[in-house]
């Protein structure tokens, strides 16, 4: 369902966010793919409790405030569901990785082509997947 129990996210932060996921991704494919593991955490924790209980991103957002870097505030809810799948992805990439999968590098790659269209273009796939959902099947009042 839509969220609008949660507070909404600076524009800003949430592309930072998505440059630091491609950077980690990138450095993952690099050499050190146990990295994903702080994306999974990452990702669990904004996309199941919200954006602002992770450490991180209350950084972030503090920064951007003080610096009027913010943007627009945007939806928190689907971004929420953008973390949700980043959880997954990097979980995937991580339990690949450990049983000796080379297929671990896919979700990497994935996140750094969502990941970039979303720091780039500002184009969160998720969100508008998120958005289309809700278009079609509207939440029963």
């Amino acid at each position: 369902m839509l969220r609008f129990d949660v507070p909404q996210v600076w524009s800003n932060v949430a592309r930072w966010e998505a440059f630091l996921t491609f950077l980690f991704c990138a450095i993952a494919l690099a050499g050190l793919p146990w990295i994903m593991a702080l994306l999974a955490v990452q990702g669990f924790v904004r996309g199941f409790f919200g954006h602002y209980r992770e450490p991180a991103h209350q950084l972030w957002h503090r920064i951007a405030e003080k610096r009027g870097w913010g943007g627009k505030k945007e939806n928190a809810g689907a971004k929420m569901f953008a973390n949700k799948i980043l959880f997954l992805a990097s979980t995937a990439a991580v339990l690949l990785y450990a049983s000796g999968s080379s297929l671990w590098v896919v979700p990497c790659y994935v996140l750094i082509v969502f990941s970039s269209l979303e720091w780039a273009l500002s184009f969160c796939a998720a969100c508008w997947a998120y958005g289309v959902w809700y278009r079609f099947f509207p939440p029963s009042t």
